[in-house]
């Protein structure tokens, strides 16, 4: 079932519609261990969901998050007003997340959402896992735009490129501001910004807000 969205601006029109994942990109998330026997929610109750916005030259674009069939719908609102703020974003194709190593973006600033994995432990922590399943691995968590929008913790953050970015009150094109939550928040997901303590993921939204 496809869902379709629309919403003009300048003479350019917002679409968002969602897809059973087609073949291809099922064998990208395999192939890029994306996926593995184990997770938490199998490949059949994901999405490809396509989505227009508008990148940092300033001109719109077409790009996709692979996530989870219940969050197709609050997704596209999210991002239909995040086009209409005209808020910047990086990279958002699957090739970008799932594709091989010689076409992934170097700059790693890829706003994506499905990944079987553990959640990540604070900077503070070290580590790789945290022996609980991320909500990316239920198809339940979007990063946006990962270099403006550090995961940090104890003052440090873990890619060196993001560290004039951990300075909140600066806000530049691309970083998450209180619009911006606000929106992710109309449709019930929390941010990484707002936990209690030193660990903060500023590029964190999900259905739980974990």
């Amino acid at each position: 079932m496809t869902r379709v969205f629309a919403a003009a601006l300048a003479g350019i029109v917002f679409h968002a519609s969602t897809h059973v994942l087609p073949a291809n990109v099922r064998s990208e998330i395999v192939s890029s261990h994306h996926y593995a026997a184990g997770c938490p929610v199998p490949l059949s109750h994901l999405r490809l969901l396509t989505l227009t916005y508008w990148g940092f030259d300033g001109k719109a674009h077409t790009g996709q998050l692979v996530v989870n069939e219940d969050a197709t719908q609050k997704l596209s609102a999210v991002f239909r007003l995040l086009y209409v703020h005209r808020f910047p974003i990086r990279h958002m194709a699957v090739s970008d997340e799932y594709g091989p190593a010689s076409v992934l973006p170097k700059d790693g600033d890829v706003t994506a959402s499905f990944e079987c994995r553990q959640a990540v432990p604070s900077p503070c922590s070290g580590g790789t896992g945290t022996g609980s399943w991320s909500e990316h691995a239920y198809g339940e968590a979007v990063d946006l735009n990962p270099v403006e929008n550090p995961y940090v913790g104890c003052g440090q953050t873990r890619d060196k490129t993001a560290v004039s970015y951990m300075n909140r009150s600066r806000i530049r094109p691309g970083m998450v501001t209180p619009t911006v939550v606000a929106y992710f928040r109309a449709v019930g997901w929390g941010w990484g910004g707002s936990w209690s303590g030193s660990t903060k993921d500023y590029m964190h939204f999900s259905a739980t807000g974990h």
